[in-house]
Order: C-alpha cells, then sequence, then structure tokens
C-alpha cells in the first residue's frame, strides 16, 4: 500500500468559537471575564481535513460553507494547516455553520449551533472530479444527504478505488440509523463514538452494539469512548485499547482527531491494533489544548509520543 494518501472529507464543515474558563452563564446582563476565547475548524469532515493535514495527508475539503466572514475565516483556518479548500461552495442565502462551545474546568463542553449551510449540501455539489485522484473518501455527517445520497456518494468513491469512513454528527437514535442504514454497506470504517453505537442498535454493551453495525453493512466500526479509549470491531477481530493519560482541557474535536489518526495510520498500512493507537494517540493531541487545531505536531510526533508511552513501535 502506498504511503500516499489523498483524502477528500466531504460534508460537515463548522466555524468552532470556544471559551475556556466558563463556570456559569452570567444572569441578566451581567458579564464575566474568562480565559480564552478562539475560533477554529472543526466538523466531522472539517476537523477531521484539518489533523489528517498536520498527519501527511494531502487532504481536500469538499462541503458548503456561506457568503459571509464566518466562510473567510473558515476557510483561512484550513488553508493555514494546508488543506486544499477548493471544494467549498459558496451558498447564497446561508451563513456559514458555527458554534459556541463554552468550555468547563473538567474539559465538557455544551454548545449552541447553527446548522447553516451544512443543510444545503447536496451531491451536486460533488462533482466527479472532485473525487476522480482520491484514495479515501471520509463523509462527516451522512445524515445531512440522507442515506440513499450518502450510499451513492460512497458507492462512486469505491467505484473510482477509494477507501470510504463515515462519521455522524447526530446523537445516538435508532430513526438515525434507519435514515442512514442504505450508507453502511458501502463503508469501510464507521467511526461512532459509543453513545451513538448503544443509541442506534439499543444494545446492552458496547461490544455487542458494534457487531450489530457490522452485521447492518459496515466492514469496520471504530468507536470512540472518552477516557475509556476506543473499541474497533469487524467480523473477524475485535481490538480495545485504553485512552492516552493526558491532562485534558478541552475535548473538542477529540473524535474528529481519532478519526484522522486511525485513517492516515490504515493509509501507512498499518494494522487495526495499531491504528487504533495512533488514532488514540492523535486526539490526546487534542485534548491537550484548545479547540480541534490545538497545539503543533506532526505524524512522526504523535508516533513518537505513542513510544515513549510504551505503546506503539515506530520502528
Amino acid at each position: 500500500m502506498s504511503d500516499v494518501m489523498k483524502l477528500g472529507c466531504v460534508g460537515v464543515h463548522v466555524l468552532d468559537h470556544l471559551v475556556i474558563g466558563i463556570e456559569s452563564i452570567p444572569e441578566h446582563n451581567d458579564g464575566q471575564m474568562v480565559e480564552t476565547i478562539r475560533a477554529t475548524a472543526a466538523g466531522t469532515a472539517g476537523g477531521t481535513a484539518l489533523v489528517a493535514a498536520r498527519l501527511g495527508a494531502d487532504v481536500r475539503s469538499i462541503g458548503a460553507i456561506g457568503d459571509d466572514v464566518l466562510a473567510d475565516t473558515l476557510l483561512a483556518l484550513l488553508v493555514r494547516e494546508g488543506v486544499d479548500t477548493s471544494g467549498l461552495i459558496r451558498k447564497q442565502g446561508h451563513q456559514t455553520s458555527a458554534s459556541v462551545l463554552p468550555v468547563r474546568p473538567n474539559g465538557d463542553r455544551p454548545a449552541w449551533h447553527c446548522i447553516g449551510a451544512n443543510a444545503a449540501f447536496t451531491l451536486d455539489d460533488v462533482p466527479d472530479d472532485r473525487l476522480s485522484d482520491l484514495t479515501h473518501l471520509h463523509l462527516g455527517g451522512p445524515e445531512f444527504l440522507g442515506g440513499d445520497a450518502a450510499a451513492s456518494l460512497l458507492a462512486r468513491a469505491r467505484s473510482r478505488g477509494a477507501t470510504t469512513s463515515v462519521d455522524i454528527l447526530a446523537p445516538g437514535d435508532p430513526g438515525m440509523l434507519e435514515w442512514i442504514a442504505a450508507a453502511l454497506p458501502h463503508t469501510d470504517y464507521l467511526l461512532p463514538n459509543h453513545e451513538q453505537v448503544l443509541g442506534f442498535t439499543g444494545a446492552d454493551d458496547l461490544l455487542t452494539g458494534a457487531r450489530a453495525l457490522v452485521s447492518a453493512g459496515a466492514a469496520c466500526v471504530a468507536v470512540t469512548q472518552g477516557a475509556r479509549g476506543a473499541l474497533v470491531v469487524t467480523a473477524d477481530e475485535v481490538v480495545e485499547v485504553p485512552a492516552y493519560a493526558v491532562k485534558v482541557v478541552d475535548t473538542t474535536g477529540c473524535g474528529d482527531a481519532f478519526s484522522a489518526g486511525f485513517l492516515r495510520a490504515r493509509s501507512l498500512g498499518l494494522g487495526l491494533r495499531e491504528a487504533v493507537e495512533l488514532g488514540c494517540a492523535t486526539s490526546a493531541q487534542t485534548a491537550g489544548g484548545l479547540g480541534t487545531d490545538a497545539g503543533t505536531y506532526t505524524l512522526d510526533d504523535v508516533r513518537a509520543f505513542a513510544a515513549i508511552a510504551g505503546r506503539l513501535d515506530v520502528r
């Protein structure tokens, strides 16, 4: 397998605004001093694109943004990381998707979110020439397209030789699984969190739920479990690894970072256990700072971090 990864991150792109130092929301017209306010590119497609570019992938963002200053900022943040943003289409009459996340001292981050232009994204925004040179297509937020359209997009990518992955933005709800079910047989890697797996399947435990998603068509289900690490299930293999011990500043973007690290490792020909380790190690870089673009690191840095922890052989 070639080390070159030409990754198309399709779907949800968001401009996150993070406020750190929040313990309560001020009453009435009162104000409150905070430690930091900053913006970062995010979303199940945008956040994964940003981190994957740091890990050495050749990344193209494909999705919908508004014709506003939020879009200008989002584009600038992605370009700064080396992401090709030519596939982001400006939608007249829609604002760029954005969130405001007050980050609590323990890393929790409730959110206010505006869907914006992500709701206007359609298959017409993904012409064939955006897919022709990809080795991997990652679809973030298939629920915005619907199962049939998502299946069509993934099948188009596969027919051109690309590997596919899917990350769902919506909370775990059985109805959502039905909505996107047609996409699963075209998905090489499904990348949900543990709450989604249990909610989608109604299973009492994560392994049973992940196996149900494999039975529904996904070739591999890689589940993030927050502080517990990650679980990966295929028809023939089960791998579980713990999270890395880091001081958590903010968990925003940790799932997207895991996706980027896991998929990048697989593009390098690493086995499932090594890929999960690299995914968790990448997520740890994000958890130790503020926002999806926290810190500065390369693929070599992440592999060295995992090796120092005794979790990954970098030879």
